[in-house]
């Protein structure tokens, strides 16, 4: 997946002076990897060096990642104290995460909860999910979430999903789990891509944490991107 990036195309959607949280567009890297495009993280030190006249080196901690097909919120710590602690509170789960993801089929029950044991293959980049841990090889690692059908149109089913754990590709391996692929996800099953980005349909919607500093409650939304089948559910709200 190849993306132009421009600094203009930055959607800063929070700032103060501990954490930065971005809308992160479809196909956007968050963090260096090996195809050597830049990621987010250098546009967010650019933003930040430009905005507040910042001679030298910019710091800027990346609190956690979305996959690079996957749009939404992406939050930076601009402080080594506010990367710390917002670690520690991701470690710990103590971050709210709530996902918009919409499949092309509807699910047997309308909401519910999952349970897997998943193990990621680095060969292919890619999470086996198991049904019990019995069954799971070695290193599987137990993932939940909980999901609930919120809108329908024609063929596509808008599904609120609030992860427990944070395990690589969960969201999207066990949807897929359940015969619910994310469309346009064809590493976990969807035949054939519809996004022009080489996207799929899954969005980081909202976080909720108590602020590492200012010890005080934070909602922070984005919405989802400008894209056909994400306008026919505008209007629909979301709340932790």
């Amino acid at each position: 997946m190849s993306t132009k990036m421009e600094i203009s195309d930055l959607q800063v959607i929070y700032e103060d002076n501990h954490i930065i949280a971005v809308n992160k567009p479809v196909g956007w890297l968050v963090h260096e990897d090996k195809t050597g495009d830049v990621p987010l993280a250098e546009f967010v030190k650019q933003y930040i060096k430009i905005k507040y006249k910042k001679p030298g080196k910019v710091f800027l901690g990346v609190i956690h990642r979305i996959d690079r097909p996957v749009s939404g919120i992406v939050l930076f710590a601009r402080t080594s104290k506010a990367l710390t602690r917002m670690t520690k509170l991701f470690r710990e789960n103590a971050v709210k995460k709530m996902y918009w993801a919409v499949t092309g089929e509807t699910p047997e029950e309308l909401e519910g909860t999952l349970v897997h044991w998943l193990r990621k293959n680095p060969e292919n980049n890619k999470t086996e999910a198991y049904d019990n841990e019995r069954k799971s090889p070695r290193g599987a690692k137990k993932s939940q979430l909980t999901y609930a059908l919120r809108a329908t149109f024609a063929k596509n089913y808008l599904l609120e999903v609030r992860p427990v754990s944070g395990r690589s590709h969960q969201i999207r391996v066990q949807l897929a789990k359940m015969k619910c692929p994310i469309r346009s996800d064809v590493k976990y099953g969807y035949k054939g891509s519809l996004h022009n980005d080489g996207g799929i349909y899954l969005h980081a919607r909202g976080v909720s944490f108590i602020h590492p500093i200012k010890n005080e409650p934070l909602e922070i939304w984005a919405k989802p991107p400008n894209e056909q089948i994400w306008n026919e559910f505008k209007g629909i709200e979301s709340r932790f």
